[in-house]
């Protein structure tokens, strides 16, 4: 066995087809807001005060989409577009801001961001996957891949018994090696569905706290929810630990939407507008 320490590794972010979205836009008179967002991003882009996508030098698309949502609604792209509305926020800090003050949290459901989160436990997983709206989810599977080599993390709560608990895990590693000898699985012209089988039972004889992998895709309204909901200080400390590092990296990839997240000096990332 191989002690493990979690990591999130974020591999995909929103991207938006500016070529679409302008033909959207000339048909309802709205491109001058489309030009003032790019010209926002070359403005940054060329005095070195870059925020989000910015300092990539593009367009911050998880925000762009959320901005475009929102003002469809309204159709607030310019003042006299609809009658009703005389006077349109062009800040997109501001406008943000009064998305989350407001409690629209709808128009974030459009910006989704993935990420492949590594050697988490199954205990980390069974808790993450309860967080089904917004999300979806591919996991390592344990009925075809093979636990010759289990991947453990001590918790801090189990230190003062850290080496009890390392001899169990690998006690229960060497009865998946000698299992799958004794069983015959890896001898030629074993069917693939037998090999399943009898890789699907032995999971049933290893540690829940194993360390496996899976690839998590999220809404933005949905990771405010479960970053606040994940690291406050009842929470479990694998997914406070893991959640941490994703309010670290939403905060960097979009400021205007984590932005009103503090962090805590007991860990947890608290926002100023909840359930938005």
């Amino acid at each position: 066995m191989h002690e493990t320490t979690p990591k999130v590794f974020l591999i995909a972010r929103p991207s938006v087809d500016l070529d679409g979205m302008r033909g959207y836009l000339r048909e309802v008179g709205g491109e001058s807001w489309l030009d003032r967002r790019l010209a926002e991003v070359d403005g940054e882009s060329s005095d070195g005060e870059t925020t989000g996508a910015g300092s990539r030098g593009a367009l911050n698309s998880g925000e762009a989409l959320v901005e475009f949502g929102g003002r469809a609604c309204y159709r607030s792209w310019e003042p006299g577009l609809n009658p009703n509305v005389t006077k349109v926020r062009t800040d997109r800090r501001e406008y943000f801001a009064n998305i989350l003050r407001s409690g629209h949290g709808s128009v974030l459901e459009h910006a989704n961001w993935s990420f492949a989160l590594r050697d988490v436990s199954r205990v980390f997983t069974h808790e993450l996957v309860r967080h089904r709206a917004g999300s979806a989810f591919s996991q390592e599977s344990l009925r075809y891949v093979r636990l010759a080599d289990i991947g453990f993390r001590v918790p801090p709560a189990l230190e003062p018994m850290r080496e009890q608990v390392l001899a169990i895990v690998e006690q229960l590693e060497q009865l998946q090696v000698s299992a799958a000898k004794a069983l015959g699985i890896d001898e030629q012209g074993v069917p693939f569905h037998v090999k399943k089988e009898v890789t699907s039972a032995l999971r049933r004889l290893a540690p829940i706290g194993l360390s496996t992998d899976i690839v998590w895709t999220a809404n933005a309204r949905t990771l405010r929810h479960v970053i606040e909901m994940r690291t406050a200080e009842g929470a479990e400390e694998e997914l406070r630990l893991v959640f941490d590092q994703v309010a670290r990296i939403m905060q960097a990839e979009a400021p205007n939407l984590f932005g009103d997240f503090t962090r805590r000096d007991d860990g947890s990332w608290a926002p100023e507008h909840h359930k938005v």
